[in-house]
């Protein structure tokens, strides 16, 4: 007796091989829709990231008792590129070039005391704010630090060779921390570039028990109204 193998159906081959290649397309779909998830994802990042907010740690104790050392804020980039920068203002930079403390690329944060077209000076552990062809007015400054005895710490500058009163240029800034004895700001190194500003701290969210927003203080005597 001879046996004969049974032919293959062709409707079932079929079925199967159609069934394979739909499969790989729903695979292969599936995987394109992933990659492509990913690419969005990554575009809206970098967006908001370079163009409307970032995320920053503080890794100084320049700001205390404004900022603590460890903190995590967020920086606002796309409200100055509209209204610019105020008094008050605190702002994260890049440290100028030159100076030895851009070495380790970490950006600086500090407090925006003079604006562009300002003259600032320091007298007797105060500071004083000439705008334009005005006559300088002192200005009130509650955010410093204090002394053991409660006194506000003077604004004295860390330099032997401290010029007391810098001519603030076009797109320039005067900042110095809140910690005016431990701060490395524009007393050392000079002004502040507008370039090299990133943004405006806006927002502390971690640790949770001072999450809130960064307010700007007033400074009447500058009638920061007419500016």
């Amino acid at each position: 007796m001879t046996y004969v193998p049974a032919e293959s159906d062709p409707d079932v081959d079929g079925a199967h091989a159609n069934s394979g290649r739909a499969g790989s397309r729903r695979a292969l779909g599936c995987a394109f829709e992933v990659v492509e998830t990913l690419v969005l994802t990554l575009l809206i990042y970098l967006v908001i990231h370079n163009f409307v907010a970032q995320p920053f740690e503080v890794q100084q104790s320049s700001m205390f008792p404004t900022i603590v050392n460890g903190e995590y804020i967020l920086i606002d980039k796309l409200t100055p590129r509209f209204g610019g920068y105020e008094y008050g203002d605190v702002v994260v930079f890049d440290p100028p070039s030159g100076s030895g403390l851009d070495a380790q690329g970490i950006p600086f944060i500090k407090r925006i005391i003079g604006m562009p077209g300002d003259t600032v000076s320091l007298e007797n552990g105060r500071v004083f704010v000439t705008r334009g062809t005005g006559s300088p007015v002192r200005i009130e400054e509650p955010y410093v630090v204090t002394e053991a005895d409660g006194s506000t710490a003077p604004t004295i500058c860390p330099r032997e060779d401290c010029p007391r009163t810098w001519i603030i240029g076009d797109k320039e800034y005067f900042v110095m921390g809140d910690n005016r004895p431990h701060s490395q700001d524009s007393r050392l190194f000079g002004l502040v570039d507008e370039d090299t500003i990133l943004g405006r701290a806006w927002l502390r969210y971690f640790p949770l028990e001072r999450i809130g927003l960064m307010e700007r203080p007033d400074y009447p005597a500058l009638d920061t109204e007419d500016r």
